[in-house]
């Protein structure tokens, strides 16, 4: 949509120059923005064409481009006065350093990474650490406002609470087992866990993630309200209250 709007600018502040786009694919995914694309071809005349540039050179004053049409599949070449490169968006300098300091997570491009695309779209899987705009990926002006909107509206009900609620699941030290090996500390995520002559678990931090207790070769972690206890008188019911249906219903199976 930027190409499109910029192509756009360039036709209004030089009417008798042309404009040549070469692509592969268009989404144009947006309230308007399908419009905007076919006004900026048909009324504007900015040149769409399907297919990659292959050579840039310069000769003279200007550059040569050449490249090949896919859709008809001719060798095109145009003499061009300024070349621009549409380059994909990248998370910015000191993005890793923020996220040791802040203990959040990123994604497999770099960006900042939400605690759930459609149910936290703005929070982190940190307490209190919100995020929204072209930190958590490429975005245009209107997703960017509303998600700030988003994050806002989350920060000011955080700070209206007065006191700070939270979660009963975190991770807690049995001593006795620990044997200090740190594998725990160097695994948590939100950095909850510090190992001295034993480990000791900052509940202030940590988010019940379970995978220190997951990790814990001597079984010396367990996770409050999801010990393994629990999970297995969990499978109890579940499996008894199986067996009683399928009783109730003639053995048949459900």
């Amino acid at each position: 949509m930027y190409t499109a709007k910029q192509a756009m600018l360039y036709k209004h502040l030089v009417p008798e120059g042309e404009a040549y786009v070469f692509y592969i694919d268009v989404r144009t995914a947006g309230k308007g923005y399908e419009e905007f694309f076919r006004r900026v071809q048909e009324e504007e005349g900015v040149i769409y064409i399907r297919g990659k540039v292959s050579r840039v050179y310069r000769e003279g004053e200007n550059l040569i481009v050449e490249g090949v049409d896919t859709l008809t599949g001719k060798k095109l070449t145009i003499e061009a006065d300024l070349v621009v490169l549409s380059t994909g968006v990248v998370p910015p300098e000191g993005t890793e350093n923020l996220v040791s300091v802040l203990k959040i997570q990123q994604d497999q491009s770099g960006f900042l990474k939400e605690a759930h695309p459609k149910l936290k779209p703005t929070e982190t899987l940190t307490k209190g650490i919100f995020i929204c705009g072209a930190i958590q990926g490429p975005k245009d002006i209107t997703e960017t406002v509303s998600q700030a909107k988003g994050a806002a509206s989350a920060v000011m009900e955080l700070l209206s609470m007065g006191e700070v609620e939270r979660d009963p699941i975190v991770a807690r030290v049995n001593e006795e087992y620990c044997v200090a090996c740190k594998t725990c500390e160097s695994l948590c995520p939100f950095g909850a866990v510090k190992v001295r002559d034993k480990a000791e678990v900052n509940e202030a931090l940590c988010e019940g993630c379970g995978i220190c207790a997951a990790s814990c070769p001597t079984g010396a972690i367990e996770v409050v309200n999801n010990k393994f206890d629990q999970f297995e008188e969990v499978l109890e019911v579940l499996i008894n209250g199986r067996e009683k249906l399928e009783t109730e219903n003639s053995g048949l199976p459900l």
